[in-house]
């Protein structure tokens, strides 16, 4: 089984020229996290997280925009991802019916004429654990990731997110508090990390569903 890397992105909204605000990557001995602040000043905001997180190897960078963002995630995962025995997973990432991260950053990849940095193998978790798990709750499935890893998690992450649900994470980015924001992220990530180990432990290779993400031509 190959390294499993979690990645999690948080957006100004779900319309096509909406941007990427954060993202995230839980690596196995650690977290690197990259934030734009739409020009304005952040502050220490590694510094403030890592008092939250004390526990956790916290690696946060922040950038003027979102072009200088998305330049910086290509970087790190040419360096650290690409060539890697990794596998990048997701929660709703990228599934059967559409998911949300992939295709909201290929946009943004494709809005600034970037080329597209993802050439790894990709898992989405959400469909495992839908699939090969119970998640029903007083009769109905629970399909969050929040929600889920309550069920099939310890709980250990659920602590690190300030907010009660991820249209939140859109008011910090516009309000400039980007240590919550960034905090949102982790746990994510954290989460995702979680159950793509749970669905690693108790489910065969196959029901990973591994797909490539390299693109058909180079740019």
């Amino acid at each position: 089984m190959l390294d499993q890397v979690a990645f999690d992105i948080e957006t100004t909204g779900f319309d096509v020229d909406d941007e990427v605000t954060v993202v995230g990557f839980a690596m196995p001995m650690g977290v690197r996290v990259f934030v734009q602040t739409d020009g304005r000043a952040a502050g220490d905001v590694e510094a403030n997280v890592k008092a939250r997180l004390s526990e956790t190897l916290v690696n946060v960078s922040t950038h003027l925009d979102e072009a200088a963002l998305l330049a910086a995630v290509a970087a790190f995962v040419g360096e650290r991802i690409q060539d890697a025995e990794t596998l990048l997973i997701a929660f709703n990432g990228e599934v059967w019916s559409g998911g949300f991260d992939l295709p909201f950053l290929r946009s943004r990849y494709a809005a600034h004429g970037m080329a597209w940095p993802f050439d790894v193998a990709y898992a989405d978790v959400l469909p495992v654990i839908s699939d090969r798990f119970n998640t029903t709750v007083d009769g109905e499935e629970q399909r969050g990731l929040a929600a889920v890893y309550e069920l099939l998690g310890d709980g250990t992450y659920s602590g690190i997110d300030p907010f009660d649900d991820s249209a939140a994470a859109v008011t910090a980015f516009e309000e400039g508090r980007f240590d919550e924001l960034v905090c949102h992220n982790l746990a994510d990530i954290l989460r995702t990390q979680a159950l793509g180990r749970v669905a690693e432990r108790y489910c065969g290779k196959a029901e990973f569903n591994v797909k490539s993400l390299s693109p058909t031509r180079d740019a």
